[in-house]
């Protein structure tokens, strides 16, 4: 049986506290009054971005994947049905995506999927086929999560209308499909390690392969002395310098954030590096020595300053600290290394942060919530 790493333990906090805390975390998303994200809808569930007042792929996909390694398959349930009823496409050119923004009402603000929604259903139905077992109709979960990947990689071929979420020639994943560039953040290849084992057969030789790309591609795109990278880049790396009608994004910015975060999950669950986990250690340090006791601002990607505030402080905390699992030395020790010395900090600070209040708490807590269940142990392969 694996083991999962137990972080909050090893930098002294007891399982006690732990536990009791992750109850507090778990109420203030999903059931406070006055803090939570997810509101029922009938018999279905919607996690609502508080900031923007919508309901996105992102967000509802997010909450899938906390609700299986919660074990709370009520609540799971909700919120793959409000998805399958409001936001799957079934007809146009990106039938069989999801759109990536709904209003609350579950009218679609969008035609659009955006692809890191599309990869966190799929590794959500996956998981919870092996912890609950299939059922009928939508909730067949295997056979839901095996279209959505097919989708995914084969739309466009063959006269088949649209276009798919990865480069069918590098295995990377794209920004939106048939764009000519990728979202670092987006890249998990620790998903991707077991859609290749969950997938239709003739997939699997397409995921094994984007494994390898994503790995080799984030030790590439994070920079090689903040570990920093952009939110949107170019398939070797470097940040896209397009300016956009909606703005930059060659920044390190909200997206970004994940970037660390990733990177740690992937090393905890598969202990594979090839360059990629240098940029938690190396973000870490930025934040903990350059740029010490300094207010988040947004970066470029070598730590010049941009002067303007970080729009999500409490999102980016908890994903340099989730960043901590990809630093293999345990921080239990008495002869710490700088390395982990500065981890162990990191991990501390994020504990001894509240949740975010305020309209802007969804994404932030969002990101606090997959920290806090990756620290605690309690993000878990099924």
């Amino acid at each position: 049986m694996k083991e999962y790493r137990n972080v909050f333990a090893e930098v002294g906090i007891s399982q006690e506290d732990i536990d009791k805390r992750l109850k507090e975390v778990i109420n203030t998303f999903f059931f406070d009054e006055e803090d939570k994200v997810y509101h029922f809808d009938g018999d279905m569930g919607y996690l609502e971005d508080t900031g923007n007042h919508d309901a996105r792929t992102e967000g509802m996909s997010y909450g899938m994947m906390m609700c299986l390694q919660l074990d709370m398959k009520e609540d799971f349930d909700r919120i793959w049905k409000w998805s399958k009823t409001n936001m799957f496409l079934t007809e146009g050119v990106n039938e069989g995506y999801f759109a990536w923004s709904c209003n609350v009402d579950g009218s679609k603000n969008s035609e659009g999927p955006a692809p890191d929604g599309e990869e966190f259903y799929a590794m959500a139905l996956i998981f919870a086929s092996h912890r609950w077992g299939d059922g009928e109709g939508i909730f067949n979960y295997s056979k839901e999560a095996k279209d959505i990947l097919r989708a995914c990689i084969h739309k466009g071929e063959n006269g088949r209308a649209g276009h798919s979420m990865w480069n069918r020639d590098n295995h990377q994943i794209l920004f939106v499909p048939g764009c000519p560039f990728t979202d670092p953040s987006y890249h998990l290849p620790h998903f991707y390690e077991l859609f290749a084992e969950n997938c239709y057969e003739e997939d699997k030789e397409f995921w094994l392969k984007a494994v390898k790309a994503s790995r080799d591609y984030l030790a590439i795109a994070c920079h090689k002395d903040t570990g920093m990278s952009a939110e949107y880049a170019e398939f070797d790396g470097t940040p896209v310098h397009t300016q956009f009608e909606w703005g930059r994004h060659d920044y390190f910015y909200s997206d970004a954030y994940r970037t660390v975060a990733n990177i740690g999950l992937d090393y905890e669950w598969c202990k594979v590096d090839v360059g990629q986990r240098q940029a938690a250690e190396k973000l870490q340090y930025y934040f903990a020595v350059t740029r010490k006791d300094e207010e988040f601002m947004t970066y470029e990607i070598d730590g010049t300053l941009v002067d303007q505030p970080a729009l999500h402080p409490v999102g980016l905390l908890a994903t340099i600290a989730q960043g901590t699992l990809a630093i293999p030395e345990k921080l239990d020790g008495d002869n710490l290394s700088e390395t982990a010395q500065i981890a162990k900090n990191w991990v501390l600070r994020f504990w001894n942060e509240p949740m975010r209040k305020g309209d802007r708490r969804y994404y932030d807590n969002c990101l606090y919530m997959f920290a806090f269940l990756a620290l605690s142990g309690n993000y878990r392969i099924y």
